[in-house]
Protein backbone atom coordinates (compact mmCIF):
# COMPACT_ATOMS: atom_id res chain seq x y z
CA UNK A 1 0.00 0.00 0.00
CA UNK A 2 1.39 3.22 -0.80
CA UNK A 3 2.02 5.76 1.48
CA UNK A 4 -0.99 8.18 -0.27
CA UNK A 5 -3.19 5.28 0.27
CA UNK A 6 -2.77 4.59 3.60
CA UNK A 7 -3.30 8.08 4.71
CA UNK A 8 -6.80 8.50 2.40
CA UNK A 9 -7.83 5.42 4.51
CA UNK A 10 -6.96 6.82 7.59
CA UNK A 11 -8.23 9.71 6.82
CA UNK A 12 -11.53 8.44 5.78
CA UNK A 13 -11.70 6.37 9.07
CA UNK A 14 -11.01 9.06 11.45
CA UNK A 15 -13.70 11.13 9.33
CA UNK A 16 -16.36 8.18 10.08
CA UNK A 17 -14.80 7.31 13.43
CA UNK A 18 -15.90 11.45 14.35
CA UNK A 19 -19.52 11.07 13.34
CA UNK A 20 -21.77 11.35 16.74
CA UNK A 21 -24.61 9.86 15.51
CA UNK A 22 -24.25 6.09 16.26
CA UNK A 23 -26.55 5.82 13.11
CA UNK A 24 -24.91 7.53 10.80
CA UNK A 25 -21.58 6.36 12.26
CA UNK A 26 -22.39 2.60 11.50
CA UNK A 27 -24.12 3.89 8.27
CA UNK A 28 -21.04 5.83 6.97
CA UNK A 29 -18.85 3.04 8.42
CA UNK A 30 -20.78 0.01 5.98
CA UNK A 31 -20.63 2.49 3.02
CA UNK A 32 -16.50 2.91 2.97
CA UNK A 33 -16.47 -0.92 3.65
CA UNK A 34 -18.49 -1.43 0.48
CA UNK A 35 -16.02 1.20 -1.77
CA UNK A 36 -13.19 -0.58 -0.54
CA UNK A 37 -14.30 -4.29 -1.00
CA UNK A 38 -14.83 -2.70 -4.74
CA UNK A 39 -11.94 -1.51 -4.98
CA UNK A 40 -10.50 -4.64 -3.64
CA UNK A 41 -12.66 -6.81 -6.17
CA UNK A 42 -11.37 -4.43 -8.92
CA UNK A 43 -7.57 -4.95 -8.33
CA UNK A 44 -7.97 -8.76 -7.80
CA UNK A 45 -9.21 -8.79 -11.34
CA UNK A 46 -6.10 -6.77 -12.23
CA UNK A 47 -4.03 -9.54 -11.04
CA UNK A 48 -5.72 -12.37 -12.13
CA UNK A 49 -4.80 -11.01 -15.68
CA UNK A 50 -1.59 -10.34 -14.78
CA UNK A 51 -1.12 -14.24 -13.89
CA UNK A 52 -3.20 -15.15 -17.31
CA UNK A 53 -0.87 -12.83 -19.11
CA UNK A 54 2.16 -14.04 -17.57
CA UNK A 55 1.08 -17.58 -18.06
CA UNK A 56 1.22 -17.62 -22.03
CA UNK A 57 4.26 -19.14 -22.65
CA UNK A 58 5.33 -19.59 -19.16
CA UNK A 59 4.38 -22.82 -16.93
CA UNK A 60 2.37 -22.29 -13.51
CA UNK A 61 5.68 -23.01 -11.60
CA UNK A 62 7.71 -20.31 -13.88
CA UNK A 63 4.61 -17.90 -13.17
CA UNK A 64 4.99 -18.73 -9.28
CA UNK A 65 8.23 -17.86 -9.39
CA UNK A 66 8.12 -14.39 -10.65
CA UNK A 67 5.44 -13.54 -8.65
CA UNK A 68 7.13 -15.07 -5.67
CA UNK A 69 4.69 -17.88 -4.73
CA UNK A 70 3.99 -21.65 -5.42
CA UNK A 71 2.51 -22.27 -9.19
CA UNK A 72 -0.48 -24.23 -7.63
CA UNK A 73 -0.97 -20.76 -6.05
CA UNK A 74 -0.82 -19.12 -9.39
CA UNK A 75 -3.23 -21.15 -11.14
CA UNK A 76 -5.60 -20.48 -8.50
CA UNK A 77 -5.58 -16.80 -8.97
CA UNK A 78 -6.08 -17.06 -12.69
CA UNK A 79 -9.16 -19.65 -12.10
CA UNK A 80 -10.55 -17.30 -9.41
CA UNK A 81 -10.23 -19.59 -6.32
Amino acid sequence: MTEATAAAIEDATAAVAAIEDPIARFEAARLERAVLAAGDQGYLAIQRQVVRDLHEGRSWAQVGTLLGFSGSRAEAIARER
